[in-house]
């Protein structure tokens, strides 16, 4: 029953995370690319064109288009992508044609490509957390993902760019350069988003002192850590590296620790982009009883 209710809701959270990124998209969209006549890839960027070409509703056109690509995405990507991409489908067109005419629209393309791609890149990334997909070209992005094993941002990067290159048929070589920009900075973004980059160190330590630096870390900063076996490549004697993750004020007052009571151990500070377990993810005393 605990079991139900927990996959329960994170299938809650998963649709909200969809619907939220896909908010996103679409408001980003009206308010900076179809403005500044970006077409910067993916399905908003044929509506752009369209719109530019015919003056067809660009809401309309990305729901139309959608149909047959949600069809594909359904049969290759499965039923529980399909229905948060039913989600993200229907809204992004929604939400456009919600912010239709926004007064505050920008028109001048190099702020257009920075905080276009910057939005897009964000609700992109939160609409990937959740497991889906806002339809159109994102939806063949998640394809190319699954069969070639590219990142999302790498995978949006790739579709994005064959639209963008079709654009020089309308629009000038300068709009076109703006929105590769665009295309790039949503794709690091996406990929910013989905490992939640966070400001966490990797601790390795190597040390003849084992005890008194497991002591150190325990007592210090109250971390948990890994012990590994190592043999130095320079003396052949043993010693152990210690692998310890911590918040980034705690990895300095642990350097701290470490110049006082052992400067000559060997310690390597390296950035960790996401943690998964107790004491990140979940409570630092999650499980135990206290």
């Amino acid at each position: 029953m605990m079991e139900f209710k927990l996959k329960e809701n994170s299938s809650i959270i998963q649709y909200i995370q969809v619907i939220i990124g896909a908010s996103l998209v679409g408001f980003g969209y009206n308010m900076f690319l179809l403005p500044s006549k970006l077409a910067a890839g993916g399905l908003s960027g044929v509506s752009t064109i369209l719109f530019e070409v015919y003056q067809l509703s660009p809401a309309l056109t990305q729901f139309l288009i959608n149909i047959p690509i949600f069809l594909i995405g359904w049969l290759t990507l499965g039923k529980d992508f399909s229905g948060k991409t039913l989600v993200g489908t229907f809204w992004v067109p929604f939400v456009i044609w919600l912010t239709t005419d926004l007064p505050f629209a920008i028109t001048n393309p190099l702020l257009g490509a920075l905080y276009g791609g910057i939005l897009l890149g964000v609700g992109l990334g939160i609409v990937y957390k959740g497991n889906g997909s806002t339809g159109g070209t994102a939806a063949i992005a998640q394809i190319v993902k699954k069969f070639t094993g590219l990142s999302s941002g790498y995978s949006q990067l790739i579709v994005d760019s064959l639209v963008v290159i079709t654009s020089l048929i309308v629009f000038n070589l300068e709009l076109t350069l703006f929105a590769l920009i665009s295309i790039y900075i949503s794709s690091k973004v996406i990929d910013i988003v989905q490992l939640r980059t966070s400001s966490a160190k990797l601790i390795m330590i190597i040390t003849e002192e084992e005890k008194r630096m497991e002591s150190l870390i325990r007592t210090g900063i109250d971390r948990g850590l890994t012990k590994v076996r190592s043999l130095g490549g320079y003396t052949n004697d043993n010693k152990t590296m210690i692998l310890c993750v911590a918040e980034r004020n705690e990895a300095v007052y642990l350097k701290k620790l470490l110049q006082q009571e052992d400067p000559g151990s060997f310690v390597i500070f390296l950035d960790a982009s996401e943690i998964m377990g107790r004491g990140f993810s979940l409570d630092k005393y999650y499980g135990q009883k206290l």
